[in-house]
């Protein structure tokens, strides 16, 4: 029976898909009857996550999404399991504070490289990978990506992570490019962006009381809370199946209301 996204039946790869918004998008799609092949940094996160499924709907490797053909194997995969690919989410990603980002005037050439290159870079190789295999198959696909808050909406006090933004920001215009150039291929590409939401990445601001009471503030909706990997679940589903079958190039911000309110 068909699940109302239209992805029930339909094979999907997640790029960082063991943690966070990619485990639950994971739930959320077995749960609608899709397949999934998702990947993490680590033996052990894939092995976590592999535990939660039945291994007849959901596969899985370890994989740097930075790395050139990571995600060409991890596809290879899915299609050798599960038949042929539909759709690719790519959440990997992550704060490149440890390594340099930051401010500008402080910000390091490690920082800029190593964010950019989790961030952007990463995109650049699982979406060309998922493009590849759709035009091979000659069937169209979905591609989503993550974007976020900061790539359109800055917080300077809070946020100021300026090698993140700019990755993100990247994000968009690359999701919009390939959009326009794989749409008479059918080939689908668009874009999430959330504020800030409780995963492990979050982990430094959620302990920061300031930080918190301005995210109350800045995310009003439901109360003014932070968000949960719960939150993008409908909207992730929407965009990778055949529901979302005439939208693509499209940037939806799951904020809170982030991005229309001041925050003060």
């Amino acid at each position: 029976m068909d699940d109302g996204f239209g992805v029930h039946g339909r094979t999907y790869v997640i790029v960082g898909g063991t943690t966070g918004l990619g485990l639950s998008a994971a739930r959320c799609l077995v749960a609608n009857g899709a397949r999934v092949a998702l990947c993490g940094r680590s033996e052990g996160s894939v092995s976590r996550a592999l535990a939660e499924f039945d291994e007849d709907h959901v596969c899985g490797s370890p994989a740097d999404a930075s790395e050139p053909g990571t995600v060409t194997e991890l596809i290879e995969l899915a299609c050798a399991r599960f038949g042929e690919l539909h759709g690719l989410y790519h959440v990997a990603g992550g704060s490149g504070r440890a390594q340099g980002d930051g401010p500008l005037h402080e910000m390091s050439d490690e920082g800029w490289e190593y964010a950019l290159r989790q961030n952007l870079t990463g995109v650049m190789h699982s979406n060309r990978a998922a493009v590849r295999r759709f035009r091979e198959q000659g069937k169209g696909g979905a591609i989503l990506n993550m974007g976020s808050v900061l790539g359109f909406s800055p917080s300077p006090q809070h946020f100021a992570s300026h090698a993140y933004a700019a990755a993100k920001a990247g994000i968009e215009g690359l999701s919009k490019s390939l959009a326009a150039c794989y749409a008479p291929d059918n080939i689908r590409i668009n874009v999430v962006a959330p504020a800030l939401v409780e995963t492990p990445m979050s982990e430094r601001a959620r302990e920061d009381a300031a930080i918190m009471e301005f995210v109350r503030r800045k995310q009003p909706l439901d109360g003014g809370r932070i968000g949960v990997p719960e939150d993008l679940d409908t909207a992730v589903l929407f965009l990778l199946g055949s529901g979302a079958r005439f939208v693509t190039g499209q940037v939806v911000h799951v904020d809170g209301g982030w991005g229309v309110t001041e925050g003060r």
